[in-house]
């Protein structure tokens, strides 16, 4: 088996003292050697420049840096200089996203699917990135069936997608299948679980309703039954995502995606329960 992929995500701060703790979580998330760490891009580039001050960060301390870039709303034009500027500080690692459509643009724009954007990404630059898609194992909230939902995916893979990357689940069942319907039909890329650890339930609730991932009945009982008690919360979370990762890795799964809300306690606990 090829060696797993351990990544981190970030978001990127908006203000000074935002950077300054992103820099300390980073640098203890860095002693875990994670293959790189992510930073999200706001809808229609509304982070552009924060989140190019947040990788060209990462990148200055020796770390591999892999920025999301999002197409929706956006123009090859504004693309083309975006993939300039990270080729011009040697950033080789990118993951493309369709993203969403800011409030209040009416215009899509140029992209309107995220393999129109990997298409772009290899015909102005070749091979130079390393391009993660996105994936979901729960089917993306807007799809119109999980048949449809794999066939995009499958775009995106043609187009020139190195790797993908999960939307975050709890049902590792649905992960195994998804990726069962992905061999049956060529998929052949390396899919990487993404891990959700649970440190707020109603901040869970809220990403969960909104991105379609499921928090199964049971889970979403016991977390409702701890009320403001955030100690047993997290102490749950711990143990819930810590078993979660373990059964995909004893099945094989090529690595695990941390989506860590820019805080470090609760990823180096699971990665310290994992043995890794």
């Amino acid at each position: 088996m090829t060696a797993r992929t351990y990544s981190f995500e970030f978001f990127p701060p908006k203000t000074p003292d935002g950077m300054d703790k992103l820099r300390i979580v980073r640098s203890q998330l860095a002693e875990l050697h994670p293959k790189f760490f992510s930073v999200t891009f706001g809808a229609g580039g509304s982070t552009r420049d924060h989140s190019l001050a947040a990788v060209l960060d990462i990148q200055h301390a020796g770390l591999e840096a892999a920025p999301h870039l999002s197409c929706i709303g956006s123009t090859r034009d504004n693309i083309r200089a975006i993939l300039e500027e990270y080729k011009s500080h040697n950033i080789r690692h990118i993951v493309a996203l369709r993203g969403d459509l800011p409030s209040g643009m009416a215009s899509a724009g140029e992209f309107r699917y995220a393999n129109e954007l990997v298409e772009f990404i290899r015909s102005e630059t070749g091979d130079w990135f390393n391009i993660e898609v996105a994936a979901y194992p729960e089917v993306h909230p807007q799809a119109r069936s999980a048949a449809d939902d794999l066939t995009n995916f499958k775009r995106k893979v043609d187009a020139g997608a190195n790797a993908a990357i999960t939307q975050y689940f709890f049902n590792a069942d649905a992960y195994f299948a998804f990726v069962d319907d992905c061999h049956k039909v060529g998929i052949a890329v390396p899919v990487v679980p993404g891990i959700m650890p649970i440190g707020n339930f109603s901040q869970l609730a809220r990403f969960s309703d909104a991105c379609g991932a499921e928090i199964p009945r049971w889970m979403r009982k016991k977390l409702e039954g701890y009320n403001d008690d955030i100690d047993s919360i997290r102490a749950f979370g711990l143990d819930v995502v810590t078993d979660l990762c373990q059964r995909l890795l004893d099945n094989d799964a090529p690595g695990l995606h941390f989506y860590t809300m820019n805080q470090s306690a609760a990823t180096m606990e699971i990665w310290r329960r994992l043995g890794l």
